[in-house]
């Protein structure tokens, strides 16, 4: 086919890249696109601003972040609905606390963090464990819930968060400058199959543990829906009480059933109403 003899156009090659990139990404701050791309943050407003008239692209009031609109069919699919997610999960996570004793958080990613939307610690046999709120903010890399997150959702959005926490200027983000360490404990994850409590972890998002303890220790597995992770539910636990082994060997298998049923009903419409 013949290529026609004209100049393409530099600012809606500009505007594809962006939208690319958005697309590509769970959730994309200005500052990411500025980073990944290189262009004025100028230029790159005014591209957003084109692309949020055109229903194209949102802003999310949460954190600012960019996200492709549902009108782009064809990546839909990607997108998640959180209100959607917690409507699914919130039945399953109570039926879990039949199950087990212990609480859960059900979290999503949000740029740098995990965010939590839905726990059922008050309906949990321990609901002494005050979990969450909703909102609460989860450190990513050092968390169960954040590493279950990030040993199984895409290369793409993996290599985003992991840039963003490399360059964030918070205390509780530091570890994540450290790459072949960050590699070695995402590998053991996913070879594992779930997410784990980093040892220096006690619950604050910035303070170390010898400074800050809860006394608790998590593990998490991640809720994939057509290969993408949504988000992740842990089970906590008191250190004291029982050791990760014992709860790993009597709950794990309930922990996994829960998120694959919040998947498979995301998936069947029928089944989520």
């Amino acid at each position: 086919m013949s290529r026609p003899r004209v100049k393409t156009i530099r600012a809606v090659a500009r505007g594809v890249e962006v939208l690319q990139l958005v697309q590509a990404s769970g959730g994309v701050s200005l500052n990411d696109i500025h980073r990944e791309l290189g262009l004025p943050k100028a230029t790159l407003l005014r591209i957003l601003l084109t692309l949020q008239d055109a229903g194209l692209v949102w802003q999310r009031i949460v954190d600012n972040a960019y996200l492709a609109s549902y009108s782009l069919k064809e990546n839909a699919r990607h997108l998640d609905d959180v209100s959607h997610l917690v409507e699914v999960a919130s039945p399953i996570l109570s039926d879990l606390t039949r199950r087990v004793d212990w609480p859960s958080i059900l979290a999503v990613p949000r740029l740098d963090h995990m965010e939590v939307i839905e726990t059922n610690s008050p309906r949990s046999y321990f609901h002494h464990i005050p979990l969450g709120p909703v909102g609460f903010q989860i450190n990513m890399i050092m968390s169960a819930t954040g590493r279950a997150y990030l040993a199984f959702c895409s290369d793409s959005e993996r290599a985003a968060v992991l840039s963003r926490l490399r360059h964030s200027q918070r205390p509780g983000d530091a570890a994540a400058k450290d790459e072949v360490w960050v590699k070695r404990v995402l590998s053991g994850t996913r070879k594992r199959g779930y997410g784990v409590r980093d040892p220096r972890f006690g619950g604050d998002f910035d303070r170390p543990r010898r400074q800050h303890d809860d006394g608790r220790d998590s593990i998490a597995v991640p809720i994939v829906v057509e290969e993408r992770v949504l988000g992740a539910i842990n089970l906590t636990w008191i250190q004291k009480v029982a050791t990760r082994s014992e709860i790993v060997q009597a709950h794990l298998d309930y922990l996994a059933e829960a998120a694959k049923s919040i998947a498979a009903r995301l998936t069947s419409p029928t089944r989520s109403r």
